[in-house]
């Protein structure tokens, strides 16, 4: 064998490979933040709304769908895998949706 195959056939461990202390994996403790103190298992502490629990789950209102093939559709057409807002908005004109109410708060 030469010296490099010595080398490597010794199964010495990598630099950080090694383990001390005790095992952290069982420990049951809350993960703790240090920035903002809050428990990151948790959440930020805030609720989401019943409507984007349910989008973010997948399941969707038939607005919501109809937004989303209308958005997939202009995609297909123009080659854009990443509309602009602008674009957005064209498409949310294109279905039909006008500024009829004066701005209110974004939930």
């Amino acid at each position: 064998m030469t010296d490099k195959a010595d080398k490597t056939a010794k199964a010495e461990p990598f630099e950080g490979e090694e383990r001390r202390g005790p095992d952290r994996s069982s420990d049951n403790r809350a993960v703790v933040d240090r920035r903002s103190g809050l428990d990151r298992r948790r959440g930020p502490g805030r609720r989401r709304s019943e409507d984007r629990r349910s989008a973010e789950e997948g399941e969707m209102t038939k607005e919501q769908f109809a937004f989303l093939q209308a958005i997939n559709e202009y995609k297909e057409v123009n080659k854009r895998p990443f509309p602009s807002w602008t674009e957005v908005l064209d498409v949310m004109h294109a279905l039909g949706y006008r500024k009829v109410a004066e701005p209110g708060d974004i939930k």
